[in-house]
Order: structure tokens, then C-alpha cells, then sequence
């Protein structure tokens, strides 16, 4: 099988990290062709930061990372450092990276990469706010058609919101971006709340991650203690969800994820629903499907599958 060509779009993060480890992991089925950084999770000057540290911890400090755009396209920057630190990637100590920045803007490379690399042989993995992806999309509409895929963690339907009442982070931080991506007509996978509020890190499932003594696992599981904590509060769940790696594992194992076709909308205007994916779970309108919309997971498979590709690393 030839390896799906992907760049993953991020703002790292903990689950972030992890996602790019999940990708870095898996050369057979992922050829991560570069990491862009977007502003969201904590500021830019610490995403691509972050991305680069997490790519030396893997050992891939080959891996080409981009910086991004620093604010949403119409929006003052809104951060989580509440749930993920103030560096994004609290938890250990970690030392500065030593692999360079790459000078292109990630934007640009998103457009070079889509021009240039055959046209439907490149996916998008946006873990983060959209903008990077949308301002790729306005500067260079005749990339669109080109793109394979979106698959995307972000929004919500039967769990409506973690940073509002009614929207998820990724989504409410640019919706303007997610209007533009979600109306791109992409093909589009959406992973929500919905479906990665059940891939909880239960203790023995972070257990299993320290049981590798290696500096992997050692800090995926220590990042995963450093923010569950904030949901564990919130939800009173068993643990932390690992939001962002099932994308990276949907492009790995799709069979582990189940979902439907539907029609989703991005509310850009209203105060009170700002960012809310409007998601037509139950087809009441007559708005053509846009998104594969991810409600289940098999969660023991989806767990056993991380353990073992991080293990590698």
C-alpha cells in the first residue's frame, strides 16, 4: 500500500502532540509531508515551537515544520492554556528544539504542496483552527479541487460545546475559516466531540503508555495526566479525551470509526452559537451532505493501535 500523503495543520497541545506522534509513527500507511502551525491552543511563537519539539521526541528532527497564521482571519486570538498550560505543552520539562523552523509561511507551502504534488494525492489533517487551511483556499482557489481529503477533528452535534455553551474550540476560535473550509466541497471527515469524548485515557490505558519505558511513552502518558485533569473536573469523566489523534487513526484504521453523511453548517454570526457546527445528524433538511460526521469509536482497538505505533518511536 502506498503510503496517503498528509499535512497535519495543528496548534499543539497535548492531543496534538500525540497525533503527530501517531503520524510520525506510521511511515506504511502515512507520509507526513510537512506539519503547518496555526495560532489557537496557546500563540503561534509556541505551536511551531511545540510541533518542532515533538518531532524531535519522536527522532524525525527531518520533518518539515511551517509557521502558520497568528490570528484568526476576522477574530481576536481566543487560547486554552486553562486546559493545556501555558507553554501548550505543560506537564515535564522539555529542552528547546535544535531543528530549524522552515522560512516559507505554512500557507504557502499548503498552496506549493497542492500544486505541485499530483491532484487528489494529498490529504488535509487540520487538528486546530482553520484559518491556515481557509486563507490557503481564498489566496488559491484552484487548489480546492486538488485536495484528497479533509479530515479534520473540530465541532460538535450531540455534545454541542466545550469553550461555549455551543461551540468546540477548533471551530469557535476562527468559524469564518470554518465556513470557508466546510463549504469548499472537499471531501470531509469530521471528528466531533461527539466521537472523541469516547476515547477516554482511563489508567490503564496511560498505564500502557508508561509500561513502554521509553521517552515516548513516558510523556504521552505525563501529558496525559497533566490535562485530564481539567476535563476529569469539568465532566467528571474517567479521563482525558484524546481529541486529536483520531484523525491521524481514522487515516490508519477507518474501520474503527463509524459515522454518517450529512449537511454541516457553521453559525458565523450569531452571539450566543458563535462557532457552532450546525450538524443535520437527523436529515430534517433538505441541505445536501457535506461531511462524513464520525459519531463512534471502537475505543479498546483505537487505544491498542496507539500503544503499538508509538511503541516504535
Amino acid at each position: 500500500m502506498t503510503p496517503r500523503k498528509i499535512i497535519i495543520d495543528t496548534d499543539p497541545g497535548q492531543d496534538d502532540a500525540v497525533a503527530i506522534l501517531l503520524g510520525l509513527a506510521s511511515p506504511e500507511e502515512i507520509d507526513v509531508l510537512g506539519i503547518t502551525a496555526v495560532a489557537g491552543n496557546v500563540p503561534l511563537a509556541l505551536t511551531e515551537k511545540n510541533a518542532r519539539i515533538v518531532c524531535e521526541l519522536a527522532g524525525k528532527p527531518d520533518t518539515l515544520v511551517f509557521a502558520g497564521c497568528d490570528a484568526p482571519m476576522k477574530r481576536k486570538l481566543v487560547t486554552a492554556e486553562h486546559v493545556h498550560g501555558k507553554t501548550g505543552l505543560d506537564g515535564p520539562q522539555l529542552s528547546a528544539p535544535t531543528m530549524p523552523l522552515q522560512d516559507q509561511h505554512a500557507v504557502d507551502f499548503i498552496i506549493e504542496t497542492l500544486r505541485t504534488e499530483p491532484s487528489g494525492t494529498v490529504t488535509l489533517c487540520p487538528i486546530g483552527p482553520l484559518t491556515n487551511i481557509a486563507v490557503a483556499f481564498e489566496r488559491a482557489p484552484d487548489i480546492i479541487a486538488r485536495v484528497q481529503e479533509i479530515v479534520l477533528m473540530g465541532g460538535a452535534y450531540f455534545e454541542v460545546g466545550n469553550i461555549t455553551p455551543t461551540a468546540e474550540f477548533n471551530i469557535y476560535v476562527d468559524p469564518e475559516a470554518a465556513k470557508i473550509v466546510f463549504g469548499a466541497g472537499v471531501p470531509l471527515v469530521v471528528m466531533p466531540l461527539d466521537v472523541t469524548h469516547k476515547a477516554l485515557t482511563t489508567k490503564p490505558r496511560i498505564d500502557a503508555f508508561r509500561a513502554m519505558k521509553t521517552p515516548v511513552g513516558d510523556m504521552v502518558a505525563a501529558w496525559t495526566d497533566f490535562f485530564e485533569r481539567f476535563d476529569m473536573e469539568k465532566y467528571g469523566s474517567e479521563g482525558a479525551p484524546l481529541h486529536d489523534p483520531c484523525t491521524i487513526a481514522y487515516l490508519i484504521a477507518p474501520h474503527l470509526f463509524a459515522g454518517r453523511h450529512i449537511n454541516v453548517e457553521i453559525e458565523t454570526e450569531s452571539p450566543l452559537t458563535l462557532g457552532m457546527t450546525v450538524a443535520d445528524w437527523w436529515r430534517v433538511t433538505d441541505r445536501p451532505a457535506n461531511a462524513l460526521f464520525i459519531k463512534d469509536i471502537a475505543a479498546e482497538g483505537f487505544f491498542e493501535l496507539l500503544a503499538t505505533r508509538l511503541a516504535r518511536l
